[in-house]
């Protein structure tokens, strides 16, 4: 999947896309990130396949080791990844508000969030139809999808 996704969408100059066993965290040894520079990941459509437990263990375990740092991804509540019908995993990672669950993982960790779809979109324009702006109510609704952004706080809890 990794070298097909670099053939399509090669990292950038400061990027690195890494295929690592998430419960390892010796992968965290390839991100070279000067300390004066949070590092900042992407995990688009990962943790649903882990149990709340493993995501927890990475977070806490990233917030040590990359102070200053970001994760960014994607969640949803429980009723969109039950919907999913994925059966080959024992347990999904769901969150129904990221900002009131995910922010008690750590004393290093802040959370924001925002609707997967109306949180970044304004769908007032007159080139959206009404039936986009139903579907992306019921995303963001009662399935609560939301792209969740956690910020990593420097050890004496002050970011620079």
């Amino acid at each position: 999947v990794m070298a097909v996704r670099d053939a399509l969408l090669p990292a950038g100059e400061r990027e690195k896309n890494l295929a690592a066993d998430l419960n390892d965290f010796s992968w965290f040894d390839a991100v070279d990130t000067p300390a004066e520079d949070g590092a900042v990941f992407f995990a688009s459509g990962v943790f649903y396949y882990f149990r709340t437990e493993q995501v927890r263990a990475l977070c806490a375990a990233m917030a040590e080791r990359f102070p200053d740092g970001r994760l960014v991804f994607d969640a949803a509540g429980p009723a969109a990844v039950k919907q999913a019908g994925i059966r080959d995993v024992g347990a999904y990672f769901s969150v129904r508000d990221a900002e009131k669950e995910l922010t008690s993982w750590s004393n290093r960790i802040s959370i924001s969030s925002r609707g997967y779809m109306l949180g970044y979109q304004d769908l007032r324009g007159p080139g959206i139809r009404n039936i986009h702006r139903l579907l992306a109510g019921i995303a963001d609704g009662p399935m609560k999808l939301q792209i969740v952004r956690m910020e990593f706080q420097a050890r004496n809890g002050v970011s620079s």
